[in-house]
């Protein structure tokens, strides 16, 4: 009897991998291209012939298109003005008591006795600040653009629900409405309605309304079968089926969506306010961010501050209800004795108006008004320790913000460092790399190896150095062995648009600035995250702080930056960590801390020490959870290019927001999807690749 034959066994884990042919390939052309690039300079920097006038294209269609409709959008604009100037009008009306006891009577019956005290808090500390007319200007835009947002959201979600068919392009339109920079869609609502007040409104019903629409088909998603059969089995027509049992039923997300949809709407005030042009608090803040009155500024950012946490607690506690059970406040405001104190509210208004029908009754002066010695403080603090605030910016610019400026743009030259590597350096670094990726080979497969090998090569050449066709091929390859062939095509055409229109150093700029934003935002947050699973006290105090970063509108992070670092990349990059910091303290601090108790128990039990039980059991069993954390950062990351392109950034938030100035439609437009596809383009991405770990 013969013996059994061993099957045959590669020598390699990876020579089979058919994945691994085309990246062979792409180093084939890698090194063909770095070989002429020198003849061929044109695989390096793109010839400006070669670039597409397609700006020009989308501003000859715009001209043309809005000279036939701008009529009808700016008789719209005249309708929407008059309830406008209603809203404004009634709250302008409203006295401050009436409008503090109406207030304090709707937190009293949405979360209890704290929200109302810090209600009362909120609202005394606007009036005191002098602030009440603006407030109630910004409060009469956000009450006309939540309606409309609300309203078409709710229809757009219903179809997206009733129309399977229909849901990817909606889909994709929510997508390019909440990662187009806002400034890049002011200019065509510039162009069709004017200047104004209404401009505003328009531009924040727009940008609240994907929360609505998600929130819509997602409620009506998870309406149980069972409820629905009921109601067919009652005898229900499908009209009264919907709106008797589905609606009902999804009641509860769809609020979650009226309180996410009514954020968006109060964190587009500043934006609003640049065509806006009237008087509310989001002008305040722009303006008094313009004359470096840091007094004022922090005084109305807080305000917004405030309002924003305000309105969130007040619409999530409608939405979701109490934790932990009602409180005392709640089980005594009744639905009967809100309706009777709303009514009281109202009585002291009128009586109140009746019997001083012109007294404003606001203080004559505010804290506004007496900011001036605190701005002169402020200026003088900053002066006096202006080595410390320089020597930290120095410090992050030399040490940090320069070297990776320099591995990513690949900005060192000789001219500029005075040096050239030589021969046996480059043989030498080369050498290195190998060893590297040799080494990543060994321990964790071809894809660590790939890796290494492109990270040397973009340390070494630079994103600005490196043949623009290697680097476009290399993210569609990518995308498509991650995501399917068509996220590739989608990589493919959207980094090839970029690079046709001028904007690839643009790119890098944006590409440089996200990168150092998110990563320290990974580190930060995370041991920040990975402290709070940790401990019970530190996630009480991070809590509120998270809570009040998240509801802040994006303006408000460039005061304290612009106030100490003046302007600049660092200033720009402050902005950014602090809004794009909250994701990764939650996701990882949610993440460790729903570990199943029982691995952690058995890993522990096996003798290892806190530290190995994090690194080897709690994180990489919380890694789905870390990613989604990384996509929400890099998301953020994005959306405050254009607003940090207010403080001096050199990339396409800086080219969306020249393109507002200028009111060029069509740079704008392109600038703005150029954001919005590097944001969909890294969320399919992570997305397909947690989808793929939680597989595995």
């Amino acid at each position: 009897m013969t013996a059994p034959v061993a099957p045959l066994r590669s020598s390699s884990r990876f020579a089979a991998d058919p994945g691994l042919l085309p990246w062979c390939a792409l180093a084939v052309l890698t090194a063909l291209c770095l070989l002429l690039k020198a003849e061929l300079p044109w695989l390096v920097n793109f010839p400006k012939e070669w670039t597409l006038p397609l700006a020009a294209y989308v501003n000859a269609a715009t001209d043309a298109v809005v000279a036939i409709i701008q009529p009808a959008f700016r008789a719209l604009s005249a309708m929407l003005d008059a309830p406008m100037r209603g809203a404004r009008l009634a709250l302008a009306w409203l006295p401050w008591p009436a409008a503090m006891l109406a207030v304090a009577v709707l937190a009293l019956k949405s979360s209890g006795e704290r929200l109302a005290i810090f209600a009362v808090l909120t609202l005394a500390y606007i009036l005191l600040a002098g602030y009440w007319p603006q407030s109630m200007n910004t409060l009469a835009l956000v009450l006309l653009a939540v309606p409309i947002s609300i309203v078409l959201g709710f229809a757009l979600g219903v179809l997206g629900y009733a129309r399977p068919r229909l849901r990817p392009v909606l889909l994709g339109a929510l997508d390019l409405m909440q990662t187009v920079p806002a400034f890049a869609y002011l200019i065509p609502l510039l162009l069709l309605f004017g200047f104004g007040p209404v401009v505003g409104l328009i531009a924040s019903a727009i940008y609240a309304t994907p929360p609505m629409v998600r929130n819509t088909m997602l409620g009506l998603e998870r309406v149980p079968a069972a409820i629905s059969e009921a109601g067919l089995m009652s005898g229900c027509t499908r009209r009264q089926q919907f709106w008797q049992v589905e609606v009902p039923t999804a009641l509860p997300q769809l609020l979650v969506g009226f309180n996410q949809t009514t954020m968006a709407a109060l964190s587009m005030v500043i934006v609003a306010a640049i065509i806006g042009g009237f008087e509310d608090i989001g002008w305040e803040v722009l303006s008094s961010m313009r004359k470096a009155e840091f007094g004022q500024s922090i005084l109305s950012g807080l305000v917004i501050a405030l309002l924003a946490i305000l309105i969130d607690r007040l619409t999530i506690g409608f939405a979701r209800g109490p934790e932990t059970g009602p409180t005392r406040g709640m089980r005594w405001m009744t639905p009967r004795r809100l309706v009777l104190s709303l009514a009281i509210a109202l009585a002291l208004a009128l009586a109140i108006r009746f019997a001083a029908p012109d007294a404003t009754l606001l203080p004559e002066t505010g804290l506004r008004m007496e900011m001036g010695a605190v701005n002169q403080w402020l200026l003088g603090t900053v002066r006096d320790y202006a080595w410390f605030f320089d020597g930290v910016r120095n410090a992050v610019l030399y040490c940090l913000l320069l070297p990776l400026r320099v591995g990513i743009s690949g900005s060192a030259t000789p001219a500029i460092w005075g040096f050239a590597l030589s021969p046996a350096a480059v043989t030498t670094y080369s050498a290195l790399i190998l060893a590297a990726a040799g080494l990543a080979l060994r321990g964790f497969g071809w894809h660590a190896a790939l890796a290494v090998l492109a990270a040397g090569l973009i340390l070494y050449t630079g994103f600005l150095g490196l043949p623009w066709p290697i680097f476009i091929l290399a993210i569609a390859l990518l995308a498509g062995q991650v995501a399917g062939y068509r996220l590739g095509l989608f990589a493919l055409a959207g980094f090839t648009l970029i690079l046709v229109n001028g904007l690839w150093p643009q790119l890098v700029q944006s590409l440089y600035l996200c990168t150092l934003a998110v990563l320290l935002c990974l580190l930060v947050g995370g041991a920040l995250g990975t402290w709070a699973a940790h401990s019970d006290r530190v996630s009480r105090i991070l809590k509120p702080i998270c809570d009040a970063l998240q509801t802040m509108p994006q303006f408000v992070f460039l005061i304290p930056a612009l106030m100490f670092f003046k302007v600049g990349e660092f200033t720009a990059l402050i902005a950014i960590m602090l809004y794009a910091i909250v994701p990764p303290i939650r996701y990882v601090e949610h993440g460790l801390r729903h570990v199943r108790a029982d691995v952690v128990e058995a890993v522990e039990q096996m003798g290892a020490t806190p530290m190995q039980t994090l690194l080897q059991a709690k994180l990489p069993l919380a890694l789905p959870v870390v990613m989604l954390g990384l996509n929400q950062t890099i998301m953020a990351a994005l959306s405050m290019l254009a607003i940090a392109a207010l403080v001096g950034t050199r990339d396409l938030g800086q080219a969306v927001y020249v393109a507002l100035g200028k009111a060029d439609a069509g740079m704008g437009l392109i600038a703005g999807l150029s954001i919005a596809f590097l944001a969909i383009l890294a969320d399919r991405l992570i997305q397909a690749a947690v989808a793929r770990s939680t597989r595995a």
